[in-house]
């Protein structure tokens, strides 16, 4: 069976969502099959955000129509947590501090929450290890609190280390891009990189070329006023780099 024939990750289909009472999503369609990687492009306000947490079940974005299909089933119906513990996985664009609680304790109890028996401290520590090297990351970051002072770049990388350790199905990264300069860049997307397979879809969400130029696409989607009005290969990308938006929202409109 080749990936194309296989049952997409998901399905989203003429997906309509509002946001305190104002129509956001007005009829987005999308479908990413394992092992594919999609870029999701647009200018500011275009709804790119919104999808992302509406489909992790942000309570703020009410779906008012439309329907998504994750692996097969209704992921609208399911409760936040029990759509993590299905694989999906979102990324986000501005990380929020937790106090208190460290690194290494939250991807532990992370990890643990998505198994039936808790993984042995030694082996979770030697994961943890592993994919903190793959990330050029000080053993010193699992002791620290969760993105308590951490700069932009290593919030993202502490991102990407949490999609280490969960390997999640399908990984929605919400601009995971901003903020980083190249080199944070260049680890942040070699993390993503490392995580490509067979069986595992991302969305990224992205507002610039130089991102993808380390991690390719397979498909690239514009979006615009709430909904994809053109896809493409990961040339789109390029054209965007060069001509900007505006051609492909004033032929949408």
């Amino acid at each position: 069976m080749t990936v194309s024939e296989k049952t997409a990750t998901f399905q989203i289909e003429d997906l309509r969502v509002s946001v305190e009472g104002q129509q956001i999503l007005n009829g987005v369609d999308l479908t990413v099959r394992p092992g594919e990687i999609h870029a999701l492009m647009g200018p500011n306000g275009s709804g790119k955000s919104t999808l992302a947490n509406t489909l992790m079940g942000h309570p703020k974005y009410q779906v008012t129509g439309g329907k998504v299909l994750y692996q097969g089933e209704d992921l609208l119906a399911l409760p936040v947590d029990e759509r993590a513990r299905r694989g999906l996985f979102l990324a986000f664009q501005y990380p929020v501090a937790i106090p208190g609680v460290s690194m290494g304790n939250f991807l532990r109890a992370a990890v643990n929450a998505g198994r039936e028996k808790p993984l042995p401290a030694i082996e979770f520590r030697r994961n943890l290890i592993k994919k903190m090297q793959l990330l050029e990351m000080d053993q010193s970051f699992a002791t620290r609190y969760l993105n308590e002072g951490f700069s932009g770049g290593e919030k993202k990388r502490a991102e990407v280390l949490q999609m280490a350790m969960l390997r999640p199905k399908m990984a929605i990264m919400d601009e995971t891009d901003s903020g980083l300069d190249i080199d944070a860049l260049r680890i942040v997307a070699n993390g993503v990189n490392a995580l490509r397979g067979p069986d595992r879809g991302f969305v990224v969400i992205t507002h610039y070329q130089r991102l993808l130029d380390y991690i390719v696409p397979d498909t690239v989607h514009i979006m615009s006023k709430g909904r994809v009005i053109k896809t493409g290969g990961a040339d789109l990308a390029l054209e965007l780099e060069k001509n900007g938006y505006r051609d492909y929202v004033a032929d949408a409109a």
